[in-house]
């Protein structure tokens, strides 16, 4: 029987204010077996770019990142965030270790095309070493992925953090019994976004084409359900969506195949 390995995906208020951060951590702590954690962090990017003088621009509800901006997220998120979390989790005696896709060269992307728009240093991921990481969790050591990748070419590129945990997921899906958990502020996914006792429990393919189109689901739930899908189709057993309260009772909205 192969190992387990649980994912988690958090960003938004979850990691950036202290009180849902902390329990989420030991939340996160409690959670038996192999894990990793994989964290946003986007509020503070623009808190601190607005600090600094940086205008955040959003197209779609995606960061434009020009060069002023992708100095910003390094920051943020490699270092104030990722550190954070990484420090945190040592207090819970749980060995982690903060990284972007740069280090060990763990998460390779190229620079998005531009097409009608032009987004900047933002990566489309490539291929990540799932063998690596195997090799670091096996050593009982908890990776704490940052929302960054690079090129190869010694750029830094700020990448969607719920792609990051999709892609990460279907490297290690050959190596353990993968549950990836998108742990965000709703219960799951809801049949009305404004009212949450309407949970989906259990959505497939054709019932989330049907949803988006009647425009049930709609805004940022999209590409997180695509990008589930996906990684259930390359072999990751489980994807729930759910609230930082359930992430051990993992109950909430479940896809499987």
């Amino acid at each position: 029987m192969r190992q387990t390995l649980t994912i988690i995906k958090t960003g938004g208020k979850i990691v950036e204010e202290q009180q849902t951060l902390q329990q989420l951590l030991t939340d996160f702590a409690a959670i038996p077996g192999h894990k990793a954690l994989i964290h946003g962090g986007g509020r503070s990017a623009t808190k601190i770019a607005a600090e600094l003088g940086i205008e955040t621009q959003m197209i779609n509800g995606r960061r434009i990142t020009d060069k002023k901006m992708l100095d910003v997220v390094t920051m943020v998120y490699a270092g104030l965030v990722n550190k954070n979390i990484v420090a945190q989790l040592q207090a819970h005696r749980i060995n982690a270790l903060g990284l972007t896709g740069a280090d060990i060269n763990i998460i390779h992307s190229h620079k998005r095309p531009v097409t009608d728009i032009d987004y900047g240093y933002v990566g489309d991921v490539d291929k990540v070493d799932g063998d690596m990481l195997t090799t670091l969790i096996h050593n009982n050591i908890v990776p704490v992925i940052a929302p960054l990748t690079h090129d190869g070419q010694g750029h830094m590129l700020n990448t969607n953090a719920d792609t990051i945990a999709a892609e990460t997921a279907k490297a290690l899906a050959p190596h353990f019994e993968v549950t990836l958990i998108y742990c965000f502020e709703k219960p799951g996914v809801l049949l009305n976004p404004d009212d949450d006792n309407t949970l989906i429990t259990h959505i497939n393919p054709q019932q989330a084409t049907e949803l988006i189109t009647n425009g049930n689901i709609e805004g940022g739930m999209i590409p997180k359900l695509q990008n589930a899908f996906n990684a259930i189709h390359a072999g990751v057993k489980k994807i729930i969506i759910t609230n930082p309260q359930n992430i051990n009772g993992k109950t909430g909205t479940t896809i499987q195949a």
